[in-house]
């Protein structure tokens, strides 16, 4: 396999997770009484989890851009090495900006959502997830699927 091709199906495979990552936490919501107050949760109670649904979704149409790029430069450009080495480190650069702001993301998010887990009585804030677990368990999902992008990313 060359380079080209490798490239396409990685970008496209982080892109898939990272909009799945955005949707499952995007669109998770419970419901539920809590002393006769009919209380729905969403990813904007927990303001990390707001930032990482915008991060994935930027990231996912930053790689579905660069994609886009790599398509044309291999198809129209035809070698991509020599003249085009300063877009290619351009582009390195700007991948390794997307996974460090994306990696910082889904850590906050983690460690908010330790905090919904666990509580933290000094400031007194309450556990949720002994009343949200539905919700609970679809973000520890998503935030653990998400985890598997950044890690492979590196890797790359």
């Amino acid at each position: 396999m060359d380079v080209q091709k490798i490239e396409a199906f990685v970008r496209v495979w982080a892109a898939l997770l990272l909009l799945l990552t955005a949707c499952l936490v995007g669109l998770d919501t419970q419901s539920k009484y809590i002393f006769y107050v009919d209380r729905k949760i969403t990813y904007k109670e927990l303001h990390a989890l707001g930032a990482l649904v915008y991060v994935a979704s930027a990231a996912a149409g930053y790689n579905l851009l660069q994609l886009g790029r790599s398509v044309f430069v291999s198809r129209y450009l035809g070698n991509s090495k020599g003249s085009y080495r300063y877009l290619a480190w351009v582009s390195y650069l700007l991948d390794q900006m997307v996974v460090y702001i994306a990696f910082g993301t889904n850590s906050a998010a983690v460690e908010h959502s330790v905090l919904a887990l666990s509580g933290m009585k000094e400031f007194q804030w309450m556990k949720w997830c002994n009343k949200f677990t539905r919700f609970c368990f679809q973000i520890g999902g998503a935030l653990w699927q998400n985890q598997d992008i950044g890690s492979a990313r590196a890797k790359i």
